[in-house]
């Protein structure tokens, strides 16, 4: 079954609730960050469910898996981010596994729609 809108893919909705997750925290490092290390996060947060909506709204299977593509690098940035986070001490060990655990999650839902765009497409 197609999915009416990217707000009823699943993947979408986690990275939404990722993305909240881990603003007030991004906020929450020292202010010489916030151009820095801050800024870096939400922006890799952000495109995350931003790449998954522009891509469920193109017009070709193509174009979807490369935007799913993009959404999943900046997944992996997020998690170095994190990482850094908790390297620089501005984050406990907790936060940094709960976020990585949602990454994760992430990560499966996204690669779960890949494989199922690609097989689609190769049956085209």
């Amino acid at each position: 079954m197609k999915a009416q809108s990217y707000r009823d893919l699943i993947v979408w909705q986690k990275a939404m609730d990722l993305a909240v997750e881990v603003h007030p925290i991004a906020v929450s490092f020292p202010r010489h960050e916030m151009f820095a290390l801050t800024s870096q996060i939400n922006r890799a947060a952000t495109s995350i469910p931003s790449n998954i909506a522009e891509g469920q709204g193109r017009r070709t299977t193509g174009e979807f898996i490369h935007f799913l593509g993009i959404a999943k690098g900046s997944l992996n940035e997020l998690e170095t981010q994190v990482t850094l986070a908790l390297r620089y001490d501005y984050i406990p060990d907790a936060v940094h596994d709960r976020i990585l655990d949602n990454t994760n999650e992430v990560g499966r839902l996204l690669n779960g729609l890949l494989d199922a765009l690609e097989r689609r497409q190769a049956n085209h």
